[in-house]
């Protein structure tokens, strides 16, 4: 299982748009999705979602303002490499304009208008929630093609039992 992060910047107050990173190579490839990855050895999952965020679209962005929002599991069956625990952080403030990068095209979306057809199958099922304000937990399990969802869960997180 490899330990990773997601993380959205969002614009807010109310939340409106949500910066989304077309990813151009790699896992995932052709959906659109937060920006994240691997935690490096040694890296907090904090430094681990920063230096994520930077690498993929330019942005700084600093631990004190980075909220962690959810704990998402991902099993992928029919190829176990791909298994993924994930920590979820919002980002409200940041320094810098996006920028393409060689893995993510980044692009801004209205909140009513996120293109769920373009992204993995479960984001439709927690994005909404978190973006609601609500902290989740939950896990997808996903079928031999590694894109339908065989089983899912999201719930109300309490905050625990996360690694930090």
């Amino acid at each position: 299982m490899r330990n990773a992060t997601l993380c959205f910047l969002v614009r807010e107050n109310p939340t409106n748009e949500i910066l989304l990173g077309f990813k151009k190579v790699g896992f995932g490839a052709g959906k659109y999705n937060g920006f994240g990855g691997k935690i490096e050895p040694g890296e907090t999952v904090t430094h681990a979602a920063i230096r994520e965020v930077e690498e993929e679209v330019g942005i700084k962005v600093s631990g004190k303002n980075l909220r962690q929002v959810g704990h998402l599991t991902f099993i992928f069956p029919a190829n176990p490499i791909l298994n993924h625990d994930v920590c979820v952080f919002l980002a409200t403030v940041w320094e810098g304009d996006p920028v393409e990068s060689v893995e993510m095209k980044p692009c801004w979306f209205a909140v009513d208008d996120i293109p769920f057809e373009q992204m993995w199958q479960d984001d439709i099922l927690w994005l909404p929630r978190i973006l609601a304000g609500e902290r989740i937990q939950g896990g997808f399990t996903f079928g031999e093609d590694n894109e339908t969802i065989a089983a899912g869960k999201v719930e109300v997180w309490d905050g625990k039992h996360i690694p930090t």
